[in-house]
């Protein structure tokens, strides 16, 4: 309807009007309630939403089953008699295998305790349960590691899973915008428990801070006092860890796939926080690699505490169907939208140091990237850094260490090695028949047999010459 001469058109009646929501954040009154709503919530959406529980529940070696029944806060007894309450229990059946498991849920600074968990594990292995599944903001690489230390014979025949909630939330955004829901109410559900998984009331956060100790840890790195064995370099190790993982999670939730940090085969958690522990005593560095499937290279970080600087790189293989010069102007070509102060490494075969130059001197004049003894020497690979500084602040606010490095290492991704495209060898051809062949002079001419084209009396007569056998036929039964 078209408003009167001389009036301005008027605002729609439902603008700035909130949606009323299925799970709503409001009214959460104390952290028992904010954890019994998020895991009643969590396990609802896993009953009415198979697609995503299934996709949730895979790693854990669950069945597919048409119909995943769900319950809260189930009751048992332990051989005591005394009544142990966990949050939750989830049951699949598919034919005649059952898959069960009992759920733990911890919700802001919370963290799981020891005890508690290691009377789940005892409930589930007297009634035959498959495992416990806790869930957190305690960030790990895998399902199958935890953040707490249980006695080895617990887990002899019962299962102990983790998941953190930023795992959670981010298998419920790569299901509702990259896999999607087939059903559009259940596509509305998920969408539900998004909006509650992302607000900061439900205590469903991400990646807080670096901890209490990462001031301090960070001025003995730049004074040179840093103790390795002290409980500073230990906490930081750790929140580095979850932080490297959460960077995964985030960038995953972003692409739709899965990215992961690699890490040598059959490495421990504890083996690995304890390199990290050594990186950060000897360098002052703190150092990771984000792997994402089919891109260019691998993305590492490197959070240097002494010169508190970040730098963000990825190595790229020079093209090997090229000279020199050309392997130079093959790389720029493919950086014209980088900033001018990304920094080029050039590796060169049978040497040790590296030609470095900053993009915009190798866009004014490529061949100072060329080796200067040998300007024919062709490229081996690169590598391409760019360096910032670091954000000082704890916790995730404008300027902390964890946002600055999270947008950097983002950014990195998204405006440089998402748009490179890693140099393939080309097929092998095969060549084109010869139009015009003499026969005594050469080999019979082969033509494809999905050519229309007849072969020539001469080539013809070529072949069976050549079927001719030069000596008469053996009497061997098989004609040979």
């Amino acid at each position: 309807m078209t408003p009167p001469a001389g009036r301005s058109p008027q605002p729609a009646p439902t603008e700035g009007w909130s949606h009323a929501r299925l799970i709503p954040t409001a009214g959460i009154r104390s952290e028992l309630e904010r954890e019994r709503r998020a895991s009643s919530c969590l396990l609802a959406v896993m009953h009415g939403v198979p697609e995503f529980a299934h996709a949730l529940l895979k790693e854990l070696g669950a069945p597919k089953s048409s119909v995943i029944e769900t319950y809260a806060e189930v009751r048992f007894k332990d051989a005591t008699g005394k009544v142990i309450i966990p949050d939750g229990a989830i049951v699949c059946k598919y034919g005649e295998k059952r898959w069960t498991c009992l759920v733990e849920v911890k919700t802001g600074a919370n963290e799981l305790k020891s005890d508690q968990v290691s009377a789940y594990l005892d409930i589930a292995r007297v009634n035959g349960f498959n495992g416990v599944l806790t869930i957190s903001n305690q960030i790990t690489a895998t399902s199958a590691e935890s953040p707490l230390d249980i006695d080895g014979p617990k887990l002899k025949k019962t299962s102990l899973w983790h998941f953190s909630w930023w795992r959670v939330l981010t298998e419920a955004l790569v299901q509702s915008r990259h896999r999607g829901v087939s059903d559009p109410d259940q596509a509305w559900i998920l969408r539900e428990l998004i909006h509650y998984l992302s607000s900061e009331a439900s205590g469903a956060s991400g990646f807080e801070d670096m901890g209490e100790h990462w001031v301090g840890v960070r001025n003995s790195v730049v004074a040179g006092t840093l103790r390795q064995n002290d409980a500073g370099p230990k906490e930081v190790a750790d929140r580095w860890e979850q932080f490297t993982q959460y960077l995964c999670l985030s960038l995953s939730q972003e692409l739709g796939r899965m990215v992961t940090s690699p890490r040598p085969h059959k490495q421990t958690t504890a083996e690995r926080l304890n390199d990290i522990i050594k990186t950060l005593g000897t360098s002052g560095e703190l150092v990771s690699t984000l792997r994402v499937p089919d891109a260019a290279g691998d993305l590492h970080i490197r959070a240097d505490l002494r010169t508190r600087r970040t730098s963000t790189t990825v190595a790229v293989e020079a093209p090997g169907d090229r000279r020199a010069k050309p392997r130079i102007t093959w790389l720029l070509k493919q950086l014209n939208d980088a900033p001018d102060d990304l920094k080029i490494e050039v590796s060169y075969p049978f040497v040790r140091e590296t030609i470095p130059a900053t993009l915009a001197q190798a866009r004014e004049d490529p061949g100072r990237l060329l080796y200067g003894s040998d300007l024919r020497r062709e490229a081996r690979s690169f590598v391409l850094t760019y360096s910032r500084p670091m954000g000082q602040k704890r916790g995730r606010a404008e300027g902390s260490f964890v946002r600055e490095t999270s947008l950097q290492a983002v950014a990195f991704y998204r405006d440089l090695v998402q748009n490179l495209k890693p140099w393939q060898a080309p097929a092998p051809k095969i060549g084109k028949p010869a139009e015009h062949v003499d026969p005594v002079d050469h080999e019979p001419t082969i033509v494809p047999v999905w050519s229309d084209e007849k072969p020539s009396a001469g080539v013809v007569a070529a072949g069976a010459a050549a079927q001719t056998p030069l000596r008469g036929p053996r009497s061997d039964h098989n004609g040979y």
